[in-house]
């Protein structure tokens, strides 16, 4: 898979191609984390935060749906919008912030302040997938936020697991009402309800890819006279008891942060997921306080990253670090990956029982 971006990150001490794992582990690790604390500002203002509600009409979202279906060892099997026809589709589509439109003409995964990458599922929510599969986890009653969403898939997997509330956030709007939201509704029905006859038979002659652990299959729902896609006829979306234990939010950490905390009392989470989101250095500080204020005494942030972002400066080492010069969370790898460009499932919990 090929990646580009288009960031207008501001000058580091330390320049993003001069460092590397190497030279975090041979002592330039602090001052490579002092640069990054001290001399780096978001390059765009601050994106206001709004909650989205739930669309009147769910089945329009999903009419003429290309979906892919991600299925990982025990886990129950993951339903979302395949991107490549969702990228081409993209003039259909409502978007009042243009990134679908923009990121088409510039070629671009990320446009720094414009979009954030969410609209595509990045390699590590695979890798932490695959993690939650290993360790049994099942989420029973607990409240989950999937923060840096995108395709919602961490979030989807909490709910259809138990959670007591699941709540999505992303950068931009366009992702949430667009590919969100549709994705948790592809997933609000039980496997008998979701599957036709006529689907389970398409999906025997979809194509089948598999990437490590993972099996995904793509099938095109065929909608007739306008109709709702097969998956939607069986039941009422809407009224679905899953929708209701979800929220969903857009806008940057910030703002989403000082939206939730004018809620009385505001929302502790059990478990924070978050995938593929400390690729700019520019963000942490503002990461740190949104996982700080948001995270239960007890709770768990289970972070998926690669060692390094390469052309835009971020990654695991020096967001370690960050950590722990801010003394506030103890951070332990669950998983590394040893072949390519190296990747990591890390836990973040408090060093100390936080009050309520």
């Amino acid at each position: 898979m090929s990646f580009s971006f288009n960031f207008d990150v501001p000058a580091l001490t330390t320049k993003p191609d001069d460092v590397d794992g190497n030279e975090l582990q041979n002592g330039k690790k602090g001052n490579a984390a002092k640069s990054v604390k001290e001399d780096t500002k978001p390059a765009e203002p601050a994106k206001e935060a709004k909650e989205h509600v739930q669309p009147s009409d769910p089945h329009f979202l999903l009419r003429d749906a290309v979906t892919e279906t991600v299925t990982i060892g025990a886990l129950p099997p993951l339903h979302f919008l395949n991107e490549t026809v969702f990228e081409k589709t993209a003039s259909e589509r409502d978007d009042g912030e243009e990134i679908l439109s923009r990121t088409a003409e510039q070629r671009s995964d990320l446009i720094s302040g414009v979009y954030e990458g969410g609209l595509k599922v990045w390699e590590c929510t695979y890798d932490l997938l695959e993690l939650i599969e290993k360790d049994g986890e099942t989420f029973g009653g607990k409240a989950v936020l999937d923060l840096g969403c995108g395709a919602g898939l961490l979030g989807i997997l909490a709910l259809q697991r138990g959670a007591r509330e699941v709540h999505f956030q992303d950068y931009n709007s366009t992702v949430i009402e667009q590919l969100t939201v549709p994705n948790v509704m592809l997933n609000c029905q039980e496997d008998d309800e979701v599957d036709s006859e006529d689907d389970k038979e398409r999906k025997g002659k979809g194509k089948i890819q598999e990437e490590g652990g993972c099996k995904k299959v793509k099938a095109k729902q065929e909608v007739k006279d306008g109709d709702p896609p097969p998956k939607i006829r069986a039941v009422d979306l809407s009224q679905h008891p899953l929708l209701a234990k979800c929220r969903f939010f857009s806008g940057d950490w910030s703002t989403f942060l000082a939206l939730l905390q004018t809620e009385n009392p505001h929302p502790k989470y059990d478990i924070i997921f978050t995938s593929e989101t400390i690729y700019n250095t520019a963000y942490y500080p503002v990461l740190h306080e949104t996982l700080h204020r948001l995270l239960a005494p007890d709770g768990l942030v289970y972070l998926a990253t690669k060692s390094h972002y390469f052309g835009v400066g971020g990654g695991l080492h020096l967001f370690e670090t960050f950590v722990e010069q801010r003394g506030v969370f103890s951070l332990d790898h669950r998983w590394d990956g040893e072949e390519g460009l190296q990747r990591h499932v890390v836990v973040l919990r408090f060093k100390t029982a936080k009050a309520t």
